[in-house]
């Protein structure tokens, strides 16, 4: 049997999440910060957007390669790397004189949190070698992911309400100097004994592969699908089918194409990725929703949103302990994904005036993605060997990546639709042409316009955006709900294929490990392995849905 985990591998996990919560945060910590950034530095409006998304772009675009790196070069080397980058990254942002500093600040946060993410998956699955242990680890560390981009938000408004803005960026110094501290002695190093060489061409063609499908899919999400968005993801996919061509061609590559041959390994991906499709999309109206429909200030509705949180946290723990006691694996992911589809389902009940219904589904469709989050990244990591752990994470981040930008992109083109086509028979007669084309553009250029107006035809204004918005909400919560419907019915079939006899992958003395201290989890060398560890055991013809 696989060693289990001690109380020195548990207080290793704790912390790992400390880089894990402050990259999530990161991801809407300047939701507050924007107008005292514009007092004090004044950025141009492309700046500005510069200041948001350069962080999720690099992010997004350096998950492969750090993934792969921290194979080669050992998960707690880069993640201290990634630490005191991150750490250094956000005294430079905190203290940034200049947008254009800024900017470079938060592209160097965003290279930090790309060796964090894979990092900190990877030495999870070194860490805990039990299957059962494994997944409560797991849970534990969706459930963080998760939350930690509700809860950016709201300590950035309490941050920016008593200090300066730059103290959003300050949070980070102290966790990662304590990480710096603690994770040489609590975690031990791990990487693989045989990587191979490191590929140097295909760092730019994994970036090129990721970075244009992603800006194309903002783009469509932020103004509509256009032709620039639409030749950035055919761009993307070109470059997308060299990195694969490439990777199969390679005696050493950067992404083993074995990776998609471990049985569940490519289901977990795919499906994860619709699961980040539908949790993104959601996270699109329901923020506007609060704040623009409700009229909540800022501070209030990201308060309001931390409601649905309370429930989050019990959901990957239940799914993990059903399927622990003997539930199949594929009908709880099936389960998630219906859980989800209900909360859209009640989403789309919503009126103009709904703040409870809003929250109940937002919570019942949270805790269904979580649960999915966390079987899926379990099953994923279980199915590779532990040698490739880094890769295999970055690869399912990756994914969900490009999940989030697709839900915001599609589900968003949905309701904007339906938005612009209410508003054009409901707009006041008489009102402005410039004026009525900057309400029918989003639902906070209405709001615009309605304060300039005044009286009663501002108030006709904004009521007809609010119930336009409202309607493209219901019709795109339509959409997800038979996406995720198609989801659920996906999950049984593409999950239930692991009840076929499949071939053994290496075993767990792949995850060679170097410097683990006495009592801790090994290389598994000569060690035998679990019926429910995943590809490795020596039952590996057992159903996966059962492990």
């Amino acid at each position: 049997m696989p060693p289990r985990a001690g109380r020195r591998e548990w207080t290793a996990l704790g912390v790992l999440m400390l880089p894990l919560l402050l990259v999530s945060m990161d991801v809407s910590v300047l939701y507050f910060a924007v107008p005292a950034i514009s007092a004090d530095l004044a950025p141009s409006a492309a700046q500005q957007l510069w200041i948001f998304d350069i962080y999720a772009f690099v992010l997004a675009g350096l998950l492969i390669t750090m993934g792969s790196l921290g194979d080669r070069i050992g998960r707690r080397r880069l993640l201290l790397l990634g630490a005191a980058a991150f750490g250094a990254a956000s005294v430079t942002a905190a203290y940034a004189t200049s947008a254009e500093l800024l900017i470079a600040a938060r592209a160097l946060l965003g290279i930090g949190g790309a060796t964090l993410m894979p990092s900190t998956l990877a030495l999870v699955r070194n860490l805990f070698l039990d299957a059962r242990q494994r997944a409560a680890a797991i849970g534990v560390w969706s459930a963080v992911m998760t939350g930690g981009v509700a809860l950016g938000s709201v300590l950035s408004g309490v941050l920016v309400e008593h200090f300066w803005w730059g103290s959003v960026f300050l949070v980070n110094v102290p966790a990662m100097l304590l990480l710096l501290a603690l994770a040489p002695v609590l975690i031990p190093e791990s990487r693989d004994p045989e990587p191979g060489r490191f590929d140097l061409l295909s760092v730019p063609l994994s970036m090129a592969a990721v970075l244009p499908v992603i800006y194309g899919l903002k783009r469509a999400a932020e103004h509509g699908p256009d032709g620039v968005s639409g030749l950035a993801v055919l761009a993307g996919l070109g470059f997308a089918a060299a990195f694969v061509r490439r990777q199969r061609t390679r005696a050493a590559p950067m992404i083993s194409p074995d990776l998609f041959r471990e049985r569940g390994y490519a289901s977990a991906v795919v499906l994860n990725l619709v699961a980040a499709f539908a949790m993104m999309g959601s996270a699109y109206f329901t923020t506007q929703y609060l704040q623009s429909v409700l009229g909540m200030g800022a501070l209030e509705a990201a308060l309001w949103s931390l409601a649905p949180s309370v429930a989050i946290g019990a959901a990957a723990p239940v799914a993990t302990t059903l399927v622990q006691r003997g539930a199949d694996r594929a009908r709880v992911v099936c389960g998630g994904f219906l859980v989800a589809a209900a909360g859209f389902g009640v989403l789309g009940l919503c009126g103009t005036d709904s703040l409870v219904t809003v929250l109940v589904g937002a919570g019942v469709l949270a805790c269904g993605i979580v649960t999915v989050m966390s079987q899926l990244t379990d099953l994923a990591l279980g199915a590779v060997p532990p040698r490739r752990a880094g890769s295999a994470s970055s690869v399912l981040e990756t994914g969900q990546e490009f999940g989030g930008a697709l839900g915001m992109a599609l589900l968003g083109s949905v309701g904007a639709a339906l938005y612009r086509r209410d508003l054009d028979g409901s707009l006041p007669a008489g009102l402005p042409a410039r004026a009525a084309e900057a309400a029918r553009e989003t639902l906070g250029g209405a709001a615009a316009v309605a304060e300039r107006l005044h009286g009663r035809t501002g108030e006709a204004v904004l009521g007809a955006a609010r119930e336009a918005f409202t309607h493209g909400m219901r019709g795109a919560a339509l959409v997800a709900v038979v996406v995720l419907v198609g989801a659920a019915l996906a999950s049984v079939r593409a999950l239930g294929r692991g009840r076929v006899r499949g071939r053994v992958p290496e075993t767990a003395r792949s995850g060679t490990r170097t410097g683990a201290p006495a009592g801790a989890p090994g290389d598994g060398s000569g060690v035998r392995p679990s019926p429910g560890e995943g590809a490795e055991g020596a039952e590996a013809q057992r159903p996966l849905s059962g492990s």
